[in-house]
């Protein structure tokens, strides 16, 4: 008879995530993943709650590993604002080739849609910090930019950072185009070029 798994949170997580991109976010319940990885439903219950916390500690794990890769890119470009908020909107094509499941539910699985009335306060407070998190960068490029932190500058980065990643790579499927990418970035410049309406 084979030896239970050692029950490893992260391992859990995976196969969570596995089962959420590959059938649907209702894919993902306590027994499912019990079987994916040998988890007992109890284990799983004492360490996670609820499959409401599972499918929202999923979304945050690979939301937390977008937001660090985001950060790591726009340090590494270095003081040009410009090439700091080009770096983040490339962010996405870089995830998707490190983490491929993480960045089809992150982009696939909207955050709102995780807020159940059966979700814990304290994962619905760690979902909330997520969106903040990328506000805060948003808030730090326009300043860089701009010296602005008013709505305006941010609904500049919101286009950068957001809209146009969304348009050009992720809805069209073209994260590990080059041609793409290049046209992000050319985007993202004229929009930059352009800045934000008057404060």
């Amino acid at each position: 008879m084979p030896r239970p798994r050692t029950h490893d949170p992260d391992r859990v997580l995976d196969a969570a995530e596995a089962l959420a991109v590959r059938s649907g976010p209702a894919a993902v319940t306590i027994r499912a993943v019990a079987s994916a990885t040998g988890v007992s439903n109890g284990a799983l219950y004492h360490t996670f709650g609820s499959r409401a916390e599972l499918l929202g500690r999923t979304w945050i794990r690979a939301a937390h590993r977008f937001l660090a890769l985001q950060a790591d890119m726009v340090a590494a470009a270095g003081v040009d604002g410009v090439d700091a908020v080009i770096a983040a909107a490339e962010a996405p094509a870089e995830f998707a080739a490190r983490h491929p499941l993480s960045t089809q539910l992150f982009f696939t699985v909207r955050r709102d849609d995780l807020l159940g009335d059966d979700l814990p306060d304290t994962v619905r407070t760690e979902l909330a910090a997520t969106q903040k998190t990328l506000v805060e960068l948003m808030k730090t490029l326009a300043h860089r930019l701009w010296q602005r932190r008013d709505a305006h500058a941010v609904d500049t980065l919101t286009i950068c950072l957001v809209d146009l990643p969304t348009a050009i790579l992720l809805d069209r499927d073209r994260l590990a185009d080059p041609t793409a990418r290049r046209q992000l970035r050319a985007t993202v410049r004229a929009v930059l070029d352009i800045g934000p309406a008057p404060a």
